[in-house]
């Protein structure tokens, strides 16, 4: 069961649940072809960013393995929504989560995404007490793959061409870090 403390802060960020009102910022950079390049879903309408805003709403906490905690993350001085973090419970036998990321570009290389996903990886560990955290991506998304080896994160795969998607085979990169390898870093 995780529950955070919320709002969590941060040097510059405040990491909340999502609100209703958060569907035109959300929907600022879910809209962007740049921004959905690399995911599995294309640019967003707004009725689409709301369907998605819908079950991020509802996802602020964890109470079981295959579920999703959603955190908003916004600028403390402004109050503007920048990001979009993930936390999947994957399995509690194993003790094995799934970080992921979306931020909005005119927020990139500020560090801002590092200060927030360090915070989902605390969470995971700290409170959650995972044993392994993960965060994939396309094999293409060469800022993402940064990041997570900035976190710490190892690359343990690149499987190559194992995704068909938007009509192209895609490869995909898996980094990992353990609990001990947290613990260690901090």
């Amino acid at each position: 069961m995780l529950r955070p403390d919320y709002p969590i802060t941060t040097e510059r960020l405040l990491l909340r649940p999502f609100r209703p009102e958060d569907l035109d910022a959300l929907n600022s950079f879910q809209s962007r072809a740049d921004v959905a390049r690399y995911l599995y879903w294309g640019p967003r309408s707004r009725a689409e960013s709301a369907a998605a805003l819908a079950k991020r709403v509802h996802s602020s906490t964890l109470s079981g393995e295959g579920q999703l905690l959603a955190v908003a993350v916004e600028l403390a001085s402004t109050g503007q929504l920048i990001g979009d973090l993930n936390l999947e419970y994957l399995s509690a036998e194993h003790r094995q989560g799934e970080i992921g990321f979306v931020f909005h570009p005119d927020h990139h290389g500020k560090g801002l995404a590092a200060e927030a996903a360090t915070e989902l990886l605390r969470l995971g560990f700290e409170d959650l007490g995972l044993h392994r955290i993960r965060g994939r991506c396309d094999g293409r998304n060469t800022a993402s793959a940064a990041l997570m080896e900035r976190l710490g994160m190892r690359k343990e795969a690149h499987l190559r061409e194992n995704e068909m998607v938007k009509g192209e085979w895609t490869d995909e990169l898996v980094f990992a870090m353990l609990d001990h390898e947290w613990k260690a870093s901090r």
